[in-house]
């Protein structure tokens, strides 16, 4: 049996479709149960034989964190920790979702960084989400932490509803043309999780899944506003200029890395995983949203 924790999160929706098409056994928590209430978690899980945990649960609001503080270590430290006791009381094996911001970003652009190598958090919500790694490596040997950057798709907030939103309702748009990395597609990390419990696999650690190459915010709301307006997503007509300016102009709650780039090497070569490029990934995102708006 598969448990699924965050069932209704971005990822976790297309997880849990995923994991119906596959008609693997699992079953599926969201807030209904709390994550940082370990009674909670050990009463939910009672009478249940778990072979694998996927979690996709987070506090995931980089700007509020910074005075969120406690909340965001709750939920990315502390509920991890109990996820981490469950899994190990229940000799199950964990995948647990992590992020680029546990670098510091000061990286040359197009160099990426490996799963090895210091991490330098420079916002709260990248420490908590560290203190959840470090919680995983300290109770679990079978573990796969898979971290991941610049996640979109159908079910929640990210950057291209945003940006699809912003284009209909704006003629200028500012974005930021200074922080580089490479944008990653729920359905895509999907799969990668998937592939990992269906292969049963034990090489475990910690890997980085984002789609291929390399962009910064202002070339991805080019991309989007040109993809979208041709498949007739925004009005064909109707010119919006994006205007790409310095992290400098743009201020926010939260420092964000210049440079997050994940390397993908070691988990095309230990878990086989082929990765498209984040283009292609893009073009089949908005060709999907412009079926269902017609």
């Amino acid at each position: 049996m598969i448990w699924l924790i965050g069932n209704k999160g971005m990822l976790g929706q297309d997880v849990e479709k995923l994991l119906k098409r596959k008609k693997l056994s699992y079953l599926a928590s969201d807030k209904e149960v709390d994550v940082t209430d370990y009674p909670t978690l050990k009463e939910f899980t009672k009478n249940i034989k778990l072979a694998w945990i996927i979690n996709c649960t987070g506090y995931t609001d980089v700007d509020k964190a910074e005075k969120e503080i406690a909340e965001a270590f709750q939920i990315n430290r502390d509920g991890v920790r109990n996820i981490s006791k469950i899994a190990l009381e229940k000799q199950a094996k964990l995948v647990h979702i992590s992020t680029d911001y546990v670098f510091n970003g000061e990286k040359n652009t197009h160099l990426s960084y490996t799963e090895d190598e210091k991490t330098e958090p420079i916002n709260i919500y990248g420490e908590s989400k560290l203190a959840g790694e470090r919680e995983i490596k300290e109770n679990l040997k079978k573990y796969f932490i898979i971290r991941t950057a610049w996640l979109y798709g159908m079910g929640g907030k990210n950057f291209v509803s945003t940006m699809l939103k912003l284009f209909k309702e704006k003629e200028e748009i500012k974005v930021v043309s200074d922080q580089w990395g490479s944008p990653t597609y729920t359905i895509d990390l999907s799969e990668g999780i998937v592939e990992i419990i269906n292969n049963d696999s034990n090489k475990f650690g910690i890997y980085h899944f984002t789609n291929e190459g390399v962009t910064n915010w202002y070339e991805f709301a080019r991309e989007i506003y040109r993809k979208s307006k041709k498949l007739g997503i925004i009005d064909s007509i109707k010119e919006v200029e994006i205007r790409g300016i310095e992290t400098k102009e743009y201020p926010t709650p939260a420092q964000r890395p210049k440079c997050s780039l994940l390397s993908k090497e070691k988990i095309k070569r230990e878990l086989n995983l082929d990765i498209r490029n984040w283009e292609d990934a893009l073009t089949d995102f908005l060709s999907f949203l412009s079926l269902r708006t017609k």
